[in-house]
């Protein structure tokens, strides 16, 4: 338990919101994360520390999953990208999160992970990408997600 406390006491995710918060609910948050490269980069946190998906409960497991496809389906809808990366990493912070990362044919690193070598020194964004009419349209989305532990 030593070690589960003090991994509480230094992990980010548990002592920061991890981006600018969108929406929360018992279980998670929705946040977005402010990457001038990558407009629309969401993140769905876990509001409790746990390593894993696999720690969780399965009725949490399910419900965690429903909101980030929630958030990637609004995504797509609303940004238009040409890809969506799910990813859940957790190697530098190992608490259950998930990003939901809209990717275009000329962003940076493209078709590369957002954290690999960059392909292209200069890229151009679609200059459509309306980042508050997405904020909007998560709320509505995900008002209906009430968890109760």
């Amino acid at each position: 338990m030593a070690e589960q406390s003090a991994s509480i006491e230094t992990c980010e995710l548990c002592t920061s919101p991890g981006g600018e918060l969108v929406w929360e609910n018992a279980l998670c948050r929705v946040v977005s994360v402010a990457d001038p490269d990558y407009p629309g980069f969401c993140r769905v946190i876990l509001n409790r520390h746990e390593r894993e998906m696999t720690d969780l409960p399965e009725i949490e497991q399910h419900e965690l999953m429903r909101i980030v496809l929630t958030v990637e389906a609004n995504v797509r809808r609303i940004l238009n990208p040409d890809k969506i990366n799910l990813a859940s990493l957790g190697n530098m912070t190992p608490h259950v999160h998930w990003h939901i990362i809209p990717r275009w044919r000329e962003d940076r690193c493209f078709p590369n992970p957002i954290w690999g070598l960059a392909q292209q020194d200069k890229h151009t964004l679609p200059a459509t990408v309306d980042l508050g009419r997405l904020k909007v349209e998560l709320i509505k989305s995900l008002a209906s997600f009430q968890y109760s532990p």
